[in-house]
């Protein structure tokens, strides 16, 4: 009766992996991201994309040379998708010079609140490293995401290890002072950065 059980097992388990391998080597289906962008998304960046070309002071269209710009994949956002329809800007209709700005803006001097842009970004980004931004000391001093992240910049500088610092220390002067103590910390050889340690997303921990 044991041998019997274990040679059911056996053959239980022989069929599992027949299934397996079988479903592995099927093609599988293609995915919304593979899809990419529609024609409509498309038109709806021409629509920007026809005043904000190379001409701009700053690099607008390094956006497509980012993960937000890939228009293979129908997931990545278009220009509307984060700056609203935006249609008094786009259309002027009193004429004002300069025209009206877009319904939501990211920039220092923007008139959109921390919450209205980062509304825009939390929309896709919420889980993960995200998931404890509302309450987080950076979220209670009314940072926004663009505060420390640029969108259009063909690479992020808070992305990388070797520049992250530069843009904490912007506002973490004690810190910065701290690093230079007699002991040597490593970021400043650019084998750790702040995010090694910190989440500046917020966390459960004080810090």
């Amino acid at each position: 009766m044991r041998r019997l059980k274990q040679l059911l097992t056996v053959i239980a388990a022989v069929v599992g992996l027949c299934a397996a391998s079988s479903g592995m080597a099927a093609d599988p289906p293609a995915g919304k991201a593979a899809e990419g962008r529609t024609k409509e998304a498309l038109a709806l960046d021409a629509v920007c994309t026809k005043c904000h070309d190379e001409g701009e002071n700053k690099p607008v269209l390094a956006y497509y040379q980012t993960r937000h710009g890939v228009k293979a994949d129908a997931r990545t956002p278009g220009c509307q998708t984060c700056h609203g329809s935006s249609v008094d800007h786009v259309k002027n209709p009193q004429g004002t010079s300069p025209r009206p700005t877009p319904d939501v803006t990211f920039g220092a001097k923007s008139k959109s609140t921390a919450d209205d842009k980062n509304g825009v970004c939390l929309t896709c980004h919420k889980s993960g490293n995200r998931t404890y931004w509302s309450g987080s000391t950076h979220q209670e001093r009314d940072l926004a995401c663009a505060t420390c992240h640029t969108v259009h910049a063909a690479s992020d500088r808070v992305m990388a290890k070797v520049t992250q610092i530069d843009v904490c220390f912007g506002c973490h002067k004690t810190q910065r002072a701290q690093i230079h103590l007699i002991s040597t910390h490593p970021i400043l050889v650019g084998k750790v950065a702040c995010s090694d340690c910190h989440n500046p997303h917020g966390s459960t921990t004080e810090k």
